[in-house]
């Protein structure tokens, strides 16, 4: 990433007090490709990570942005830990909630751990 951080960090009352009225919901089961006549109205997707062990929503992230294009909040949820943020953020997603009782300062600091990468990621 150019050192700059796009990512939004929430907790789970940051995440249930928001509001928004075009949102779809992605178990991490589904195909991205059922939302591709919705993405230009939708302000955000939020794709399900059941078990932090289970990576099918960074494919799923992926696809939505790279091969579907959408530029909207692409948040993950359930099973979220700070461990999984920076990878979270190089796939495409550009918020996450964290599990009940993680801390959002540590989740900026893991972000701080990293200044560079050699692979290329979808921030590029």
């Amino acid at each position: 990433m150019n050192g700059a951080r796009h990512m939004r960090v929430l907790t789970q009352q940051d995440h249930d007090a928001e509001t928004r009225e075009h949102v779809a919901r992605l178990a991490n089961d589904d195909d991205p490709f059922i939302l591709a006549d919705q993405l230009t109205t939708l302000e955000r997707i939020e794709l399900h990570f059941p078990e932090f062990t289970d990576g099918r929503a960074y494919s799923q992230a992926y696809l939505l942005r790279k091969r579907l294009g959408y530029k909207g909040d692409l948040r993950a949820t359930g099973d979220v830990l700070i461990d999984q943020l920076v990878q979270m953020e190089r796939t495409g997603f550009s918020s996450a909630v964290l599990n009940e009782g993680a801390d959002v300062a540590d989740a900026a600091r893991q972000f701080a751990r990293f200044t560079g990468f050699y692979q290329d990621d979808l921030a590029r």
